[in-house]
């Protein structure tokens, strides 16, 4: 039988092993709660994962058909995250 591969933001959660600054700790513990503390985190390393991918797509695409405009830009990135 073939390992399932999950997409970015897709579950079943995992468990992993994760260090922190205790001020950023703290912070985000001050923010959400203890109980939110994985979902908080979860959301904010998809949020970058997102971006690193949108904008090595834009770099792809700059390098092959040139300069994307600043509208542009701004659009790609409303869609991708939708």
């Amino acid at each position: 039988m073939a390992e399932a591969t999950y997409s970015i933001g897709e579950r079943p959660a995992t468990r992993v092993s994760l260090s922190l600054p205790e001020g950023i700790a703290e912070a985000i513990r001050a923010r959400v709660g203890k109980r939110e503390f994985s979902a908080f985190i979860a959301e904010a390393v998809e949020r970058e994962l997102r971006g690193q991918i949108l904008d090595e797509y834009l770099a792809d695409y700059e390098s092959r058909k040139g300069p994307v405009s600043e509208p542009a830009r701004q659009r790609a990135r409303q869609v991708f995250a939708e």
